[in-house]
């Protein structure tokens, strides 16, 4: 399966670094937190990524364009104009990096990648968050229940859009948030069938409004529980939280060694 990164708005809610980089380049540890979703994706085994992007696409390119130059230690020769790379690390991965448009929406942005997706299904997140979902599980999970859509449910503070879902995890409304809301809302980490395409008319469509919930009405939505970690970087206060996760050496999305 394909994963699909949502990499391309513009992050103003942590403009203090967004004003340089997309959101997605800001790090942690000295990495990209886009760089630390891949890392998760490719320890269960999924190593072919299709990135969408928008706002400043050219530093995720770059990025990826001079990767050894990130990861691996590199004598440069002067006197001769050589460089040397040592200790190279190469991760497993096909990274296909889209521009999907500056002001395309996040629906749109899935549809203008489309080409780029065989007709199978594909896992699809957003570009600023982490966490230590079952990935087998999911895709196992979505496999079973022959829908078109899953979304990881979370539990976590009323900021977010809101999931109302019956006793087999069928999502029934996908709504915005209310004062007398519960707490799961939609954690990314999805899977989507090709026909999810039907439900996005272009450029202006926002995935989480029309589409999900009209797959909702339709009985094509469900949700997959998670009641693990899960962190969602929108401020700095997020960053810095997650920052004091990686340099505690207990980050509980890294399980890489």
């Amino acid at each position: 399966m394909k994963v699909v990164i949502l990499a391309g708005g513009f992050g103003t809610r942590i403009s203090e670094e967004s004003y340089l980089k997309p959101k997605p380049m800001v790090e942690i540890g000295g990495q990209p937190i886009l760089w630390h979703i891949m890392k998760y994706y490719s320890e269960f085994g999924y190593n072919d990524f299709v990135v969408c992007l928008g706002y400043k696409q050219y530093v995720v390119k770059e990025y990826f364009a001079q990767y050894f130059l990130h990861t691996s230690d590199i004598t440069f020769d002067l006197a001769n104009n050589r460089m040397e790379v040592l200790r190279k690390h190469a991760e497993p991965w096909k990274v296909t990096l889209v521009d999907t448009g500056l002001h395309t929406m996040t629906g749109g942005r899935i549809k203008r990648v489309r080409e780029y997706l065989e007709e199978e299904p594909f896992f699809l997140t957003y570009g600023d968050g982490v966490s230590n979902v079952d990935l087998r599980a999911l895709a196992d999970f979505h496999k079973k229940h022959g829908r078109i859509a899953t979304i990881t449910g979370v539990n976590v503070g009323q900021q977010f859009g809101v999931m109302s879902v019956n006793e087999n995890g069928q999502i029934l409304e996908f709504r915005e948030k209310k004062d007398d809301d519960g707490r799961m809302v939609n954690g990314g980490f999805m899977v989507m069938n090709p026909q999810v395409f039907d439900y996005i008319a272009g450029d202006e469509t926002v995935l989480e409004k029309a589409p999900l919930e009209n797959l909702a009405k339709d009985g094509q939505l469900m949700v997959y529980q998670h009641s693990g970690f899960w962190k969602c970087m929108d401020t700095q206060r997020d960053h810095r939280q997650l920052e004091e996760l990686w340099g505690s050496g207990k980050a509980p999305w890294k399980i890489w060694s």
